[in-house]
This record gives C-alpha cells, structure tokens and sequence, in this order.
C-alpha cells in the first residue's frame, strides 16, 4: 500500500496501444486503493476482441471501452474478479452489445473490511465460469485462464498466448501489494498464488491498477519476500507479550498514510489467520499472542 498520489493528466477514457493486440483504457475511479483508477483491457486484432475488467458502472467509462473496440465484434467480457471496481461495468456493456461475459465466478459475501471500493458486485452473473486452463479465444489472439485464489477466492489472471502477457487484475499490481482481506481474502492462497506465477515464463504483466510490470518474476520474488517480512514482523511483535491488530499496524506500516491503516489491518489479520493455522498464534478476545 501506497500514500495518496497526484492523479493530474491522467489518460483518463482514452484508449492507449500497449502491444499490437492490447489496448487500455483507464476509468475514472482513482483512489488510495485504486491508484490512477481501473484499467481495462481490449484484447485482440482487427476483428474481434475480449474486454478484459470492464471496471466500474461508469457511462464515460462504458462509452470509451465501447469506442476502443470501435467495429469490432466482442468474443467476451471478463473479469479478473467481482470487486466493484472491477466487474460492475459487464452487466450494461453486455446488455448494449449483447455480448457474453465470461470469466470468473459469481461471489457475494458480507465484507467487514474498510474499503466501500472493494465490497462484491451483487450484479455480476456470468453465462460461463472460467477453470485453470481453459481458453477465450478469437481471430489470432488466445487468452488462457490462470486461477489465482487470495486476493479473492475467485480470482483469476489470464494469459495471452501469443504474446507472453498476462492480466492480473490485482493478484500482481503495478504500484503498490494487494489488500487480503478475511473472510473471502487468504494468505496462504495468495503465497500459493503467488508462487503458480512466478513458475510460468510470463513476459510482461498488465495490472489492474498501475504500470506494467516488465520483470514479472523479479517482482513476485519481491512481493513474496515482502509478506515474508510481515510474518516475521508479526512473530517480533508479539515476543513482548499479547497485542491487538489495531495496537500492531502503527508500528509494523510506519510511513504509511494512516487512511490505509484499516486495510493494513486486513492483511495482518489474514497473517495472523495463516499463523494460527500452522500453529504459530493464538487468539483470545482480539488479542494475539505467540502459541506456546
């Protein structure tokens, strides 16, 4: 997690070419989660397309995907995940242009964290759910489902075959490391998930939220070290005696805009449930301590 960030000429709507089959097209929804906003991808040639996370229900934003795909006719829309920055915008982009979203599955839980932006997409229905492996293809583009369960349960990055990229919604971002926040957010999967990326031989990752990502394995490397660290911060924290998560974050996030402490709080939490599961913690009236 990163501070708030200067958002002026941000290419907000307008579709930017990233590689001869991808274009983005970035919402106006910027944020301390967000970062610049959603962006949304375009995949395919001069004949068909997929509309990789279509964002938020935003007109503008549904205007400008739909000038991006010009003439062409739309194989899917899709979504990495059912987070309301993310999905909203498929239901209206399918009933305007009729065409099928696929992708992820549906999921609606009751969210306790902090974060309005990040509650489920009750309005999200897919004609078809995704599983590892399978394909959306079009006219020389393929793009294959990669699950990533962690940030969300539902998660999913796809692959575009012919060109070594993968969209990662927010599993890997451009800016700054994903919130996992319990009950639906588990670290365990997430390092799992974690790791199922670094193995593959990905070029070039398109985030979600911030720039490409040209050294994918050198930043997942990073990442999972960065969790690491978390954990052994936590164990430190709790040498000296039992703690609460809220007395923990200040100390563990210093430098961090304190508006993000409540999702901070999350991923400490999601720490503490993968500690407590291997036997490491536990919990009593919210106060964490080491197991004996």
């Amino acid at each position: 997690m990163k501070a708030p960030f200067n958002i002026d000429d941000l290419p907000t709507g307008l579709a930017e070419q990233m590689e001869p089959l991808v274009l983005r097209v970035l919402a106006g929804n910027p944020s301390p989660y967000t970062y610049s906003g959603t962006q949304t991808y375009v995949v395919g040639g001069d004949q068909d397309c997929a509309i990789i996370d279509p964002g938020p229900a935003d007109p503008q934003h549904i205007d400008a995907i739909i000038a991006a795909i010009g003439g062409r006719a739309i194989i899917s829309i899709t979504c990495t995940h059912t987070h309301r920055d993310h999905s909203p915008a498929a239901l209206p982009l399918a009933q305007r242009t009729g065409a099928p979203i696929i992708g992820c599955a549906p999921l609606v839980i009751d969210d306790d964290g902090p974060r309005a932006d990040e509650a489920f997409d009750t309005s999200y229905v897919p004609d078809t759910v995704l599983t590892d492996g399978d394909k959306i293809s079009g006219h020389d583009w393929t793009l294959e489902a990669v699950t990533t369960p962690g940030h969300t349960s539902n998660h999913i990055c796809y692959a575009l075959l012919e060109s070594g990229a993968m969209f990662t919604g927010d599993h890997v971002m451009g800016w700054s490391t994903s919130v996992i926040s319990p009950p639906d957010g588990d670290m365990a999967d997430y390092m799992a998930s974690m790791q199922k990326v670094h193995d593959r031989d990905d070029r070039i990752y398109y985030p979600a939220h911030g720039a490409p990502v040209e050294k994918p394995r050198q930043l997942v490397r990073g990442m999972m070290g960065h969790r690491k660290q978390r954990e052994r911060q936590i164990l430190n924290q709790l040498e000296t005696g039992p703690k609460t998560i809220k007395a923990m974050v200040p100390d563990m996030y210093k430098g961090t805009d304190p508006r993000l402490y409540g999702a901070a709080g999350r991923s400490v939490l999601a720490h503490l449930i993968d500690l407590q599961a291997r036997g490491r913690v536990t919990e009593n009236d919210d106060l964490w301590s080491l197991c004996a």
